[in-house]
């Protein structure tokens, strides 16, 4: 059989995870749980992946352990959307969370939002769709 005989399988995906690399693992795995108020999916021990949405899950991963390592600039922004930007914005700023900017409307992607960082960098954004299909 040749490679021009192999299409690619047409079965649905089941999961997508994005996998963060931590230094200190617990301090990451007690934000995720105690500020985003995510929940553990799957447990491998230096590998936790968080339930974000059905079907999206971002996983915290020892750098010691992983793939790859940590690194302190962090070129990716984990992004979640809300039903209502104002509520988290509110709790974002009662928590004083790192990096909090303020909220802010991008008309032309349709969206309201704001960004924070977790404990090792990495930027998360909230937001809320302006527009049916942003």
């Amino acid at each position: 059989m040749s490679a021009t005989d192999i299409s690619r399988p047409e079965a649905p995906n089941e999961l997508a995870i994005t996998f963060f690399y931590y230094r200190d693992l617990l301090q990451a795995m007690r934000f995720y749980e105690d500020i985003l108020g995510l929940s553990l999916a799957i447990d491998q021990g230096w590998c936790k992946i968080y339930r974000i949405c059905p079907g999206a899950h971002v996983g915290l991963v020892d750098e010691t352990k992983g793939m790859n390592k940590w690194a302190a600039i962090k070129p990716v922004q984990l992004c979640i959307r809300v039903p209502c930007v104002d509520d988290w914005y509110a709790y974002a700023k009662v928590k004083q969370l790192d990096g909090l900017s303020q909220l802010f409307v991008n008309d032309q992607i349709g969206i309201r939002a704001f960004v924070f960082n977790d404990p090792e960098g990495y930027q998360i954004e909230i937001q809320t769709a302006t527009r049916a299909g942003a």
